[in-house]
């Protein structure tokens, strides 16, 4: 009786929700005499006798049809209860099915039945249905440890020790302890002290709810509100990281900051951090804060502001763009490089920028970037400025009004691969570089003498092997503003061809089929003017434009297995729409022309044929005198000679030159003869019959020698020594040309020694006033060698730690051509479709010494000695007849005249984050030190701290310190500049 007892109230206690103390002392009572389901077998379960309940007792409305009344969730067993269905008629008593039972005409036990009854009806219906009241939680807790876990039942209390973990939904909380209150629902954590760690704690708390991600030293979080507080709190937006002493979290994932710090420095103990009063985080979008001051080095710093906001947004967002501030000496106090971002879409942007001056100068300035994966992408500048110099109504006031115009597109090869747009301007007035301030620490921008500016269109029909590209070229000269502008330019082509070639072919190739010709065709329209001058330009007038025709035919035969014959003829075909025609105004004494517009054709035709062979000879070194080491020597000799035959297309019956009679004061009669269409785009046939032999000679002198290995290496002893002169059958006149002479030498692995030089054949020859002109004897005829007209060289090298300990047998060449390799991966150089006077070799000598890494030990485990460095040398040399000098009679020479150009660049790294480079040069014809720079530059870790000075010509300084973090390097920085108007004294 005790254990069906305990089991009933085991029973009642885990089923029943809401039971009250009657209810419990009545079910008690009845023990004696009503069963508990699972406490006997079926057979022994007995029936309670119809005298148990009065015959006047009312049975409540949720009896079953059968009289059986629920004390529980029987679970399938039987009924514990069954009236007799003759113990009260049923008609005894009808109830409203509507309004309920009717619990007053209820005795105790009736009503402690119904209670009952009605407490586990909805208990079951609540689980069913999971509970879903306003407090419950939307899904289980899962949690763990792995020390221990102590869990309350009563009080639904879970005490986590060692490397706990819980989980709800998206949440994860990590740490060394927790405390999870189920009923609560409510989380702590913590860490634990340890005194082995800088904050005294290991273990301390890591949450994580999707993206975000917080450490803290402790934190309680609410699962059905999802809010927390957070002690000391630490996180990470982007590149920049955050930490509050103390913190809220909102159930929209919002962090509300209490004596915070914000900083973009990794370390531990942060360089510098902007100190917060409060403030607002939304992860992933932005931080508004109150008022707030800078620390550098734990020092406050009376920099404060008193609200402001940082944007952590990955994707593009829009905003204003702080300028910088300053003074120049010619237009005043300055704000420059301020204005707003456009972020239009994740295709393309747009910046404008805007400066003004105190003294009337302005600016604006435009650009953009846009990109289409797998179609095209690019960017756009445009820049406009209205300088001012001087004051108003002075004479010395000047207002120049310039612009510049760059932009850069490349279309993907994946979008058409048949089809190309490409696009590389970089378009500026003479004085724009002057005016920008940029410009003036730049030496490559001020020393620029030449933009070039192209952008092309091309397309192919594989079909019929014809390639089509149109274009639109500019050449610009800073130094005089003359522009050089073809627009546009039409160029087909149509590749070789073999006309007679068979269709199914049998047997060997015929020698008809070898012959192939082509077809190019350009049509342009080109203008040279000043640039102030291309907008008011007449198309019609100053224009040029034309169309040309080229089809060469060719062949290729092999004679005796040993001499290859090449044949070809090339028509070329001319078409321009305007003739100038010269007379001469013998009133005035000059020469004047008209223009008539028109159609004219003028072609020319040429005939070639040329045959080369190759003659090899070996030398065998004898072993006596040279030993094994060089095992043979390949003399190489290649020599061509080129028959080239076309007619005097400067016969009268062709039309395409025309002259004039001249008569001067004195009554002197000339014949002059000129082209009427010399003006034209791709020029005119040249003048008399040309039937010249050509005569090429090419050696090459290699040498095998055998290494340690004993294996076979080929040395290259000369790579070409060659020479080439031509003699002219038709000319009445000189028809030797000059000899051309070249030699190439690969005197190390990584650099070439090349030099052309050119001897004049004709010799000097003096007329009846005694001055000099070429005459009609060779110099050969007088016992001389060719008169030496002059060379060109250049060479440039670079010096590095590297190099030196190679040539004293420290070092290896891989170590060399590894470094030259990174280097290479690492620097981006010069754009190759913009023409400009930059050396690269010169600038990957000043980046040379710029490497980064951790100090290395020697053996004795001392600081190993490292400062990289590299020096490089560009040298280049022209010697040339100087006509303009005095001619020397005696040995029938003119002087020669020398142009020489040095420049020097180097780098040095003093230690890690100290880096000195510099550039200078010698200019030989003005005896002056060419553009003179030094930078020097410090990494600070979290701010960068660079100066730049120009020595010469001019000089100036421009000092810049900033943050390296693209979230504050607008806001936190420092730049102080000088130009050369601001008459900077050096003493």
């Amino acid at each position: 009786m005790l254990s069906t007892r305990l089991l009933v109230l085991l029973h009642f206690g885990m089923k029943a929700r809401q039971t009250t103390t009657l209810l419990l002392m009545t079910v008690m009572m009845m023990m004696a005499v009503i069963p508990v389901p699972g406490a006997r077998s079926k057979a022994q379960q007995q029936r309670l006798p119809a005298q148990a309940i009065p015959k006047d007792t009312i049975l409540p409305e949720e009896a079953t049809p059968t009289g059986i009344i629920h004390l529980g969730n029987t679970n399938g067993a039987t009924p514990i209860y069954e009236q007799p269905s003759d113990t009260i008629p049923t008609d005894t008593i009808h109830f409203d099915e509507t309004a309920g039972p009717d619990t007053l005409s209820m005795d105790s036990l009736q009503l402690a039945i119904y209670h009952y009854n009605k407490a586990i009806d909805d208990s079951l219906r609540l689980d069913s249905l999971n509970r879903a009241k306003p407090n419950g939680i939307e899904a289980p807790v899962t949690f763990s440890a792995k020390d221990s876990i102590v869990y309350d039942a009563l009080s639904k209390d879970a005490y986590l020790y060692g490397s706990t973990n819980v989980e709800y939904q998206e949440m994860t909380l990590a740490s060394a302890n927790a405390h999870v209150n189920l009923g609560k629902s409510l989380v702590d954590a913590n860490g634990v002290p340890d005194s082995t760690t800088t904050n005294g704690q290991s273990g301390t708390p890591i949450f994580k709810m999707g993206s975000d991600q917080y450490e803290s030293d402790s934190i309680r979080y609410n699962f059905k509100t999802k809010k927390g507080f957070i002690d000391n709190v630490y996180t990470e937006q982007e590149d920049g990281y955050i930490r509050s002493q103390f913190a809220k979290r909102d159930s929209e994932g919002n962090l509300y900051l209490a004596k915070g710090r914000y900083t973009t420095c990794d370390e531990e103990h942060p360089d510098f951090y902007i100190a917060l009063s409060r403030a607002k985080i939304r992860p992933g979008k932005d931080v508004f804060f109150g008022s707030a001051y800078l620390v550098v080095a734990d020092v406050p710093l009376p920099l404060a502001i008193p609200y402001g906001f940082f944007p952590f947004t990955k994707s593009y967002s829009s905003g204003f763009i702080m300028p910088t501030y300053g003074d120049e000496s010619a237009r005043g106090f300055y704000l420059r490089d301020g204005g707003y971002y456009f972020a239009m879409s994740d295709k393309w942007d747009l910046k404008l920028l805007g400066e003004i001056y105190t003294k009337g100068s302005w600016g604006l300035s435009a650009a953009s970037n846009y990109r289409k994966r797998y179609r095209y992408s690019g960017s756009f500048f445009i820049s406009y400025q209205d300088t001012k110099n001087g004051d108003k109504g002075m004479p010395d006031f000047v207002e120049q009004e310039s612009f510049k115009l760059q932009w850069s597109h490349r279309k993907d090869s994946k979008a058409n691969p048949f089809s190309t747009l490409s696009a590389s301007v970089n378009f500026a007035t003479s004085s724009y570089e002057r005016n920008n301030l940029s410009s003036m620490y730049n030496p490559q921008t001020m020393t620029q003498s030449t933009r070039t500016s192209s952008m092309s269109y091309s397309t192919q029909f594989s079909s019929i092997g014809l390639n089509v590209n149109l274009s639109a070229n500019l050449s610009q000269n800073m130094r005089d503003t003359t522009i050089s502008m073809t627009m546009p330019d039409l160029n087909l082509s149509i590749s070789r061809f073999y006309p007679f070639k068979r269709k199914k072919a049998a047997g060997a190739e015929r020698w008809y089929e070898k012959i192939s010709m082509s077809y190019t065709g350009r049509m342009s329209n080109s203008i040279d003017t000043k640039e102030n001058q291309l907008l008011h330009s007449s198309i019609i007038k100053d224009w040029k434009n034309g169309f040309q025709h080229t089809i060469p035919i060719n062949g290729s035969f092999t004679l005796f297995n040993y001499l290859n014959i090449n044949p070809s003829i090339n028509f070329t075909d001319r078409m321009y729409t305007s003739k100038i025609t010269k007379y001469w105004d013998e009133e005035n004494y000059v020469e004047k022309a008209d223009t008539t517009y028109g159609f004219h054709n003028i072609y020319n035709w040429s005939l070639n044929l040329g045959a080369s062979t190759k003659i090899y000879g070996f030398w065998i070194p004898s072993r006596k005198i040279f030993g094994d080491k060089i095992d043979r020597i390949r003399h190489v000799i290649t020599p061509t000679v080129t028959f080239s035959y076309s007619p005097d297309f400067s016969a009268r019956r062709y039309g395409f030159y025309d002259s004039y009679q001249r008569t001067d004061a004195e009554g002197n009669v000339t014949l002059v003869e000129y082209s009427p269409y010399s003006n034209g785009l791709y020029g005119v046939p040249g003048k008399g019959k040309t039937g010249s032999v050509s005569l090429d000679v090419s050696n090459n002198l290699e040498m095998k020698v055998r290494d340690s290995n004993d294996s076979l290496k080929v040395i290259s002893l000369i790579d070409e020594l060659g020479a080439s002169m031509s003699y002219n059958m038709a000319a009445k006149e000189r028809p030797l040309s000059d000899l051309s002479m070249r030699i190439r030498l690969k005197w190390w692995k990584n650099y070439t020694f090349n030099m052309n030089a050119v001897f004049s054949t004709y010799a000097y020859e003096l007329d009846e006033n005694g001055n000099p002109y070429i005459g009609t004897h060779t110099e050969y005829g007088y016992g001389r060698f060719g008169r030496f007209q002059g060379m060109s060289q250049n060479i440039s090298f670079t010096l590095t730690p590297e190099k030196i300990k190679k040539w004293f047998g420290g070092g290896d060449d891989d170590d060399d051509d590894r470094k030259g390799k990174e280097d290479d991966d690492d620097d981006e150089g010069v754009d190759p479709d913009i023409e400009t006077n930059v050396d690269d070799d010169m600038i990957k000598g000043q980046r040379g010494a710029k490497q980064k890494g951790m100090a290395e030990t020697d053996d004795d485990g001392y600081m190993s000695f490292n400062m990289p460095w590299s020096l490089s040398f560009g040298y280049g040399i022209t010697m040339r007849e100087n006509t303009s000098g005095k001619f020397n009679k005696k040995t029938m020479r003119y002087p020669y005249k020398f142009t020489q150009t040095l420049n020097m660049s180097g780098n040095i790294m003093l230690s890690k984050g100290w880096n000195i480079s510099f550039s200078s040069g010698y200019d030989f014809e003005n005896h002056k030190i060419s553009m003179t720079t030094a930078s020097l530059s410090r990494d600070l870790h979290c701010f960068n701290m660079s100066c730049s000075v120009v020595l010469a010509p001019y000089t100036s300084y421009n000092f810049t310190f900033r943050c390296n973090a693209s979230t504050l390097t607008d806001a936190l920085k420092y730049d102080k500049k000088s130009g050369m108007s601001n008459a900077v004294q050096w003493y």
